[in-house]
Formats: C-alpha cells, structure tokens, sequence
C-alpha cells in the first residue's frame, strides 16, 4: 500500500493518530468527492451529535490502493477503518461514543454489514489479477494483487469483529479498543471485557502493577539489608564503636546489673546524672590462636582469631590491651597485653608478648601455647589511646617491648592516611632486640609523615649505624621540631619513662599533653594527712586468723548495699574485695581504667590517674585501685 511499509497494519498507524489527537489529519482519509465516485451512496450516516472532520487538501489520500482493490471502496482505507465520504475513520469514532444506544446500534451494524459486503467484494475481486499475475510470473502484479486482497480481508474482518462485539453488547468504547488491541497485536484472552477487573482495570493491569510492587518492595528489602551491612562495617572500623548484638546472646539482652563503670566514648553524647560513669560489660571469651610469629630471640607475635573464624566479637581503640587468664603450675595467672595490630583489621588481633625469666604469663604463651589452642580473653581496656582526633600530629616514644602500643597507633593511623605528622622515637639494648625493625623502615619510607628515630643502648655493636644511647633530652629534640607543642605517648619500664617524662618537661612539654601506659606496680603513695591518728583496731566480721584492719573510716557501696571498713593504707578496691563487692579490675595500678567507679560522697587522694580522663573527674569518677581516704565515703558500686 503507497504509503505505508509493506506488511504492515493500517490499524496501529490510525491508533497513533487517535491517540495523539491529530483531528484534522488527513492521513488515510480519501479526498470525498474521489472517494464519493467510486462509492456513490455508499456512506453510511453518522448518529446524530457526531461531528465530521474536514477532508484533507486534494491530492493527500494516502489510500489509494491497486484497480483490484478499488472496486470494493473501502479497500484504501478498510484497515485503518475509514467511512466513506469523508467522514470519521470508523473505530476512531466509535470512541465518541459512551454508551450503546438504539441510534449506536443500528449504526454500528450498518456499517459492520456494509464492510462485510466490500471486504468480501475486494477479495472475489482480487483473485483475477492474482490468477493473471500468477500466470505470467510477475512478482510486481502479483504484490499489487495481494495487497489489494489483503485490504478486502481486512474490510471483512473489521466489519465481522464490529457485529461479534455487537451481539456480546459491548460498548462502542470498548469495541474499539478491542480493535486497536487487535490490530497492534496484543494478546488478550477471548470473550474478556476491557476493564472487566477491580477500579475499572484489566486483569493484566492488575498483574502487572502486582509484580511491580513486589519487585519494589523486593528491591526496598535489599537496599535496606545493604544498610545495615554498611552500618556494620562502619562500626567495626570506628574505634570505641561497640558491635551489634547477634540475635539470642548476652549482649543483645542488654547490659548486665554489674556492669563495669566507665567514660563515655569520645564523640557521644553526655550520659545522665543516674547513669554516670554507667558502660556496657566488657567482651569475655576465647579466641583461637592462628599463627605465631618471633621477633626477636626473646619477643613473639601471637596472631588471635574467632572461634568460628568471622570478625572479632569485639572493637577496640588503638592503643587498647586485653587481659588473658590461664593456669600454670596449678596456680591462675592474668596478665595483660597491649593489642599490637590496627583497629582496621576486622580478622584477627595481635599481642607481642616479651619472655620475662619470672613472668609466669608471658612464660606460658612462650614456653606451652601453640597454634590452634584456645585463650582466653577479657577486654578491651585503656585509656591509652590516640585516634587522630586528639591532636593534629602525635609523638610516640617507647623503650623495649613498650613499642606494642605505638605500632597498633602508626599502623591505624597510616590505614587511614593521617594526614599530620607521627614521630616515632624508640629505645632498645641491641640492634637485635629492635622490634619490628624493618616495618618501622618500611612505613617511614612509604609514608612521609612517618619519622622513625631508633637507638640502641649497646655503643660497641659495630653493625649499628644509627644513633646510640638513652633516649635522652638531645635525642628527641632533634628527632621532634616544635615538641613543646605535640602530644606525647610514652611506654616502657617505669625507669625509662621516669627519666623522659622530665626530659620532656625539660623540653617544655605540657604535663597534660604526655601520656603513659606501664603494667607495674608505682611507687608507694605518700600517707595521708592524720593518718595514724585515723586507724584504729577494729575486728573484721567473719575473720579469726587474719588480722584485722584498723580503720576509723568506712566506705558504703550503694547499688550492693554493703558497707566495709576503709584502712588509710587501703584502697577502695581492697576494700570491695574484703566484703564480696564486684569491681572490675586489670593492671591495679591506675593506668588501664577499668576499675573507675562513681564517688557520690566523701573525697579521696589517687596516687596514679592516668586511666582517668579530665571529664571523669569532673563528673566525681575514682579509680577503685588507687583510691584511698581517711574519712567516710559513699561508691556507686
């Protein structure tokens, strides 16, 4: 058909037209008095209150079809379902019609009888030029043939549909639309009415929109998992950040009535006046030893997993350690290590643990524990720590086995790419006892914010070229520019951090800017005022052979409701311990922070309170271990 694409169907080219409005088209509309010639009388009337469109400028029909189509009349036009005369194309008009009345009906008929009869006309027709084309071998003639008995065809069937759709009782609307389906080829089950379904829908609506739906809500399912998948990574890389609860534990039921006394952790909102110094119970189980690793002839590596090989079941701040019970000889020990690995690594921890010839702890993972045993652990713990936050650069200074905090911090921070300045300055008795040797040389020369000052103790090691010596006063101001201003950790034996601890406040380094973290026992605190004066005999309830403490004053635990005697010499802990009161405790002498308990009444003196931030004293925080008053006091414990 000129005009059109050969095979294709007039039907979908007049939907366009009726859905996209075009009135005053002319495509496919037959000039009226041509189309009247071959037609005359032929038009079948509108009913009344339908309008006629303008017929398009002679020369536009598109509709011409071939001589053996044109005897039938509508052959130009049958598949677009044109009338004859100019009038609205047939289906198309059927749309203007809401409902099937008598004048609709008898229309509607009329014109479905008049197509049947020129649908079949076209198609008797047709067959003669078909024959003759066939006859002679012309593929021209015979295509033209074709065309116009498919045109005839077409006629016939619209007019068919239109008296099937008829006897159904359908309304012209939906006559109409039943074509257009048709005639687009879209497949729609017989005998059903369009917009048979709920709300006036089909039923493929309806299955549709429910897929749909489903698929939504499938994909709303999913970018929530994704959320929460999110969240929990980021809460295992954020230090201090406590880990979700895993469905059925201890922890997913909330915090335990004798949880440990802590500070908030940095960033969090301030807690209530009731519940100060309030923390969640600290993670307490066993971990699997994965590898072990020596670093030098006395030093190891043990490198901790889970059990069941997932994430670590807890996070921690670098420069945090973790307390390890075990028995040895028939006798319990507990020691505590500081976690040598980054916060980054969600797999594994790590402990670097020094041999000490009388450490019974340190004795026992050398000398009896191997790969695939079991240890177990209690933390994390410390205050000890430096996220990055705290300052803008950050000194490190270590003697010996000290250095374990200080690579969990360099190794954090370098994971993170920090962006200011980390001095690391280290002490040890011989170049072979230098831990983590060529790591240290490894990340100073990757990142160059890295400055690593090493010295070694032993000045007759020829194989040595850097410097050698204490770490004195010289050293670290040529190793740090601008000290007076950095934030400084310090780790090792008390000796040596003694010794730099007045090196530095010789260097003008602010008191409140140096940190320390050691496992040994300090020096003995200087006896209180009236403390003589204050102790007196007094029987301890329940003992015979055990001597009693002499004590004026008592101390009162309110959330246990037991009161025990409080000697000048002893501290609160101690005095907890005496009459079966529960404080959490690790290195008992005031650095790790975890015995911090409340003081609502009364004061005391703390020899050591580097477990203590300056907020916990502020808000009345004590450390149980260190503790100790001449007069009454009053413990949220």
């Amino acid at each position: 058909m000129p005009g059109l694409p050969r095979g294709g169907r007039p039907g979908t080219v007049w939907l366009a037209i009726a859905l996209l409005g075009w009135p005053g088209a002319a495509l496919g509309q037959a000039d009226p008095n041509d189309h009247a010639a071959h037609h005359p009388g032929a038009a079948t009337p509108m009913p009344p209150g339908m309008s006629m469109p303008p017929a398009g400028p002679e020369g536009a029909d598109t509709g011409a079809v071939a001589p053996a189509a044109a005897a039938a009349g509508q052959a130009g036009c049958s598949g677009m379902g044109c009338m004859g005369g100019g009038a609205k194309p047939f289906y198309p008009a059927l749309m203007d019609m809401p409902v099937l009345t008598p004048e609709a009906r008898r229309f509607i008929a009329a014109e479905a009888a008049r197509r049947l009869g020129a649908g079949a006309e076209a198609i008797t027709t047709g067959q003669a030029p078909l024959h003759a084309a066939l006859s002679a071998n012309d593929p021209a003639a015979m295509q033209q043939a074709i065309t116009g008995v498919r045109e005839g065809v077409l006629l016939a069937e619209s007019g068919a549909a239109a008296l099937l759709a008829l006897a159904e009782g359908q309304q012209p609307r939906q006559l109409a639309l039943a074509w257009f389906k048709g005639q687009l080829g879209t497949p729609s089950a017989a005998g059903t009415d369009v917009g048979d379904g709920p709300w006036g829908l089909t039923w493929l609506h309806l299955t549709t929109m429910a897929f749909l739906i489903a698929a939504l809500l499938g994909a709303i399912m999913i970018y929530y998992a994704r959320l929460r998948r999110i969240d929990g990574l980021v809460r295992r890389l954020t230090p201090g950040a406590a880990p979700a609860p895993k469905p059925g534990t201890d922890a997913a039921k909330g915090p335990a009535p004798a949880a440990v006394a802590a500070r908030p952790v940095a960033g969090a909102a301030a807690p209530t006046a009731a519940a100060a110094g309030a923390a969640p119970k600290l993670w307490s189980g066993a971990l699997r030893v994965a590898a072990i690793f020596p670093e030098t002839a006395t030093v190891k590596t043990f490198r901790l997993v889970a059990l069941d090989n997932g994430p670590m079941p807890f996070t921690f701040r670098p420069g945090q350690f973790l307390s390890f019970s075990a028995e040895a000889d028939g006798k319990p020990i507990r020691r505590s290590y500081t976690i040598a690995s980054a916060p980054t690594q969600q797999g594994h921890v790590e402990i670097t643990v020094k041999r000490e010839e009388h450490g019974a702890e340190s004795r026992y993972l050398h000398d009896c524990v191997a790969v695939g045993d079991h240890l177990q652990v209690t933390g994390p713990s410390g205050v000890f720590t430096f996220t990055g936050e705290e300052a803008d650069s950050i000194v490190l200074i270590s003697g010996g086995v000290g250095i374990t905090p200080m690579m969990c911090v360099t190794r954090y921070l370098t994971d993170l790419a920090f962006k200011g300045d980390i001095f690391f300055v280290h002490g040890a008795r011989s170049a072979a006892d230098v831990i983590f040797r060529e790591e240290l040389g490894y990340l100073e020369k990757r990142h160059s914010n890295v400055h690593v000052t090493v010295t070694i103790a032993d000045y007759e090691d020829a194989s040595w070229t850097g410097a050698k010596g204490q770490i004195s006063r010289e050293l670290i101001a040529a190793s740090v520019p601008d000290i007076a201003r950095r934030r400084v950790h310090v780790c090792g034996p008390p000796a040596m951090m003694d010794a730099v601890k007045a090196q530095l406040e010789a260097l003008g380094v602010p008191r409140d800017k140096i940190k320390s973290e050691a496992f040994a026992a300090p020096p003995p605190a200087p006896a209180a005022p009236g403390a003589a004066q204050a102790a007196a005999p007094e029987a301890a309830a329940g003992t015979a052979a055990a001597p009693a403490p002499s004590a004026q004053a008592e101390v009162r635990f309110s959330r246990s409701e037991k009161s025990g005697a409080l000697a000048p010499d002893k501290c609160v802990l101690e005095a907890a311990e005496a009459i079966g009161v529960s404080i959490d405790f690790v290195c008992r002498v005031g650095t790790c922070g975890t015995c911090v308990v409340p003081l609502t009444e009364g004061t005391v003196t703390m020899a050591v309170e580097e477990g203590l931030r300056p907020e916990d004293k502020a808000r009345g925080i004590i450390l149980a271990c260190q503790a100790k008053s001449v007069g009454n006091l009053v413990v949220d414990a």
